[in-house]
């Protein structure tokens, strides 16, 4: 019983520090940097490209990143060990949207994001991939449904965290 209750506890204990990481996070955005990073982030997005840099034209970029227009720094150079083209994107003035904004929808960072794996999939296959809608038909709206449909709308501009 007592290996039972101090599992409970460990649980507990570790789900308690990963809450206070993340509220900690969102007040001082600086107490989330790794230990030792001296300088804060940098805001730069980059997704890692099949080909060469000198294939990458930063002057005509596809237009889910040239709506962000004069707003957006973009840079271009070869990947770390040969493999490829590193592209990177960030918004001048780091407009980081609030956690409201973030749930809403509307946080500028995560448009980015967005646009970024979309120009990824531009350059690589040719055209943007999407996922077909699954079938809906007539059925009662539940409270687990109504959620699950909120998060499959704001889940593209989430990305890996």
């Amino acid at each position: 019983m007592t290996t039972t209750l101090g599992n409970v506890a460990s649980v507990a204990a570790r789900a308690g520090g990963s809450v206070i990481r993340q509220v900690r996070s969102i007040v001082d955005p600086s107490s989330a940097r790794p230990a030792g990073a001296d300088r804060p982030a940098s805001g730069w997005l980059v997704v890692t490209l099949a080909g060469e840099p000198s294939e990458i034209d930063v002057d005509r970029l596809p237009a889910f990143l040239a709506r962000f227009g004069d707003q957006l720094e973009v840079r271009v150079r070869a990947a770390p060990g040969g493999r490829g083209t590193e592209f990177a994107a960030r918004l001048r003035g780091r407009p980081f949207g609030s956690t409201a904004a973030r749930l809403s929808g509307t946080d500028p960072q995560a448009d980015l994001r967005s646009a970024l794996r979309r120009a990824k999939q531009l350059v690589e296959v040719g055209e943007v991939l999407v996922v077909d809608p699954a079938p809906h038909g007539d059925r009662t709206a539940t409270p687990g449904g109504t959620l699950l449909e909120m998060w499959t709308r704001a889940a593209p501009k989430a990305g890996v965290r």
